[in-house]
């Protein structure tokens, strides 16, 4: 198994039960599929570079896990799928 960084900036109107209720739903999708987290790394409300949905500022979350390659994309779907996330972004950590 290989290890992930998976960045992903929320929508930071949300409450914080939403963002933790978020945050599970990815884990779930690790362990789901065997893996397991190495990390959540919460870098809170931050500024955009640019506008995204007339939003200009968002919730940067920064969550590493170990996973066999094929849960990436299932989890890459799930975080698309999800409202609340404006971008995403997963890449393997060397």
């Amino acid at each position: 198994m290989k290890t992930y960084e998976m960045l992903y900036v929320l929508d930071s109107a949300v409450t914080d039960e939403v963002k933790e209720s978020i945050q599970k739903k990815f884990e779930d999708v690790v362990t789901s599929a065997g893996g397991s987290v190495v990390a959540v790394d919460k870098a809170g409300v931050k500024k955009l570079a640019y506008p995204i949905n007339d939003k200009t500022d968002g919730y940067y979350v920064v969550f590493t896990f170990e996973v066999a390659g094929s849960a990436v994309k299932e989890l890459d779907r799930i975080a698309g799928l999800t409202l609340e996330v404006l971008r995403r972004m997963i890449t393997v950590k060397a």
